[in-house]
Order: C-alpha cells, then structure tokens, then sequence
C-alpha cells in the first residue's frame, strides 16, 4: 500500500511538472450601469492561449459574484454534439477540389497547409468553401489551443449561475454558412494568406488589457474585408447589444464574457451600449 501511494504521488508531481505554468493576466472588464439602476459587466474574452491564464482578479472576481447570469458566444464549446452541427451546416455535393477555388497565386500556399494539417484537396468534394477554410484554419497546428480560452474558463468558474447563449454553435456557425460563395472565397484566401486565428500577438495584448491594439486588430485580417466584417462583426455586436439592453431593462444583472475585438470601436459593445443610454466604464 505504500509503495502505490509514493507511485500516486509521484504521478502527480510528474504530471503537474508536464502541467503548463499559467500567464499573468490583466484582461478588459468594463461596468454598465443604467438610467434605473440596471447594472451588468462587459469582459473581454480570448478563445485560445499557449497556456492558461490567471485572469480572475479581484475586480473580475467581484463582478462574478454581483452578476446573476453568465451571456457568452456559446454556452458549450467542449460539446461533442458542435461537430455533427458543423457537419449539417458543411455537407452539400458538387464543390469539386479546393484549388478550384482559390486563385492561382495562392495554391502553392494551399497545397502546403493541406499536407501539414493531412489534408487532401479533392477530400472537399462536398464540403462547403466556409468550412473548408474553418477546417484548414483549425488543422494549422500552431500553439495556441482552445482548452485554455476563457470563455471556457468563465463558464467552469461560474458552475450553479445560468448561462446564456448569445448564438450557440449553429448560430455562430450559420453566419458563415449564409455568406455568399464570393465571400467564402474570400474567407478561403485569407485564411491561406495567414488572416484566421488569434495569433500570440493578439493573446499578448489581451494579457495586457491593450484594447488599442485589439482595436487594430479589428482592421486586418478577415475583419478588413468589408463584407466579412459586416456579418462578422457588426451586425453581430449590433444583435447582442439589442439582447443586452433586453436584460437589463428586465433588470437581470449579466457578466457578459465574449471576444475582447467585440469590445472595441464605435461598432463595439461598450459604444453600441452607451448609444442605448447606459454609461458603461472601465474598472480593469
């Protein structure tokens, strides 16, 4: 018996060495306060990080406790049932290869992401162009991994307070599925080109609580296309401030935890919220 408990210990003093350290963390967070006495929290979010992060300060930690419910993206993001979602909304026949659809400039670049990620360019036969570029995005290795974004790491924070859904898995993913074929080309290209993830830059600024640096970020990339950022971007901050100002007319009180890009410019949560009469500040 003792020999298996110094084996458990040791076990656990290898995997906790192999664990990865956490990073500082001194995200956005901004209080709303309205004309009635509505009150409710905006945090910046970042959906994926090398490492964890120590992101519940004081400040954030008090918030959680004020709120009365958690409004995030997708309330389930670990959920296994997302990939028979995203396979409904992928699946139609007669797309043909991949290349066909990108220019001719960009296929070398497409050829090499497709044998990294194990990828065949006619296995897109029937797969819609949006989420092959999703597909092709995801399969780009890299360090960044979602099991440490924190949108995850609220919600498991917050276990026993109700968690409200602004899109959902099909929600999020029906904005891609309704672009037009030219603009899930588009998106295919950027994606090749390098456009599609949170790179560490980003994660670093975040870290920081750099919103003008997100804010630059808002204006490059998938977001610099003037379509994509109007479905992607826009009319969604645009959505989620209507149902925000819902909740808070019902006097809910709502830690609102999504991407920190969405707090940011005059299309921004912050601004799209003041606009409705709130006065929204600061305090992080």
């Amino acid at each position: 018996m003792p020999r298996l408990r110094l084996l458990a210990l040791a076990l656990a003093s290898a995997l906790a060495a192999c664990a990865p350290t956490p990073q500082p963390a001194n995200p956005a967070l901004w209080r709303i306060d309205g004309p009635q006495g509505q009150t409710g929290w905006l945090f910046g979010t970042i959906h994926a990080l090398e490492r964890p992060a120590l992101w519940r300060s004081e400040k954030v930690s008090a918030a959680l406790a004020g709120a009365d419910r958690i409004v995030v993206e997708i309330a389930d993001p670990a959920d296994k049932r997302n990939g028979a979602v995203f396979a409904a909304l992928a699946t139609s026949p007669g797309h043909g290869p991949l290349s066909g659809r990108v220019g001719p400039e960009l296929r070398p670049a497409l050829t090499r992401m497709l044998d990294q990620g194990g990828l065949k360019d006619d296995g897109f036969a029937s797969t819609e162009t949006w989420a092959a570029a999703l597909t092709i995005a995801r399969s780009g290795g890299g360090t960044l991994d979602s099991a440490h974004g924190i949108d995850r790491a609220v919600i498991d924070a917050t276990r026993g307070k109700p968690v409200i859904e602004l899109e959902g898995t099909a929600g999020q993913l029906a904005l891609f599925d309704a672009l037009p074929e030219d603009e899930q080309r588009d998106l295919l290209a950027l994606v090749i080109k390098g456009s599609n993830a949170e790179g560490p830059g980003l994660a670093g600024a975040w870290r920081k609580g750099d919103m003008a640096r997100i804010e630059r970020e808002t204006h490059a990339g998938l977001l610099a296309d003037a379509e994509l950022r109007d479905v992607l971007f826009t009319r969604r901050n645009r959505s989620w401030a209507d149902r925000l100002d819902s909740m808070l007319k019902d006097e809910l009180k709502p830690f609102v935890a999504v991407g920190a890009a969405h707090m940011t410019g005059e299309d921004g949560l912050p601004a799209l919220l003041v606009a409705r009469g709130y006065r929204v500040t600061r305090i992080q």
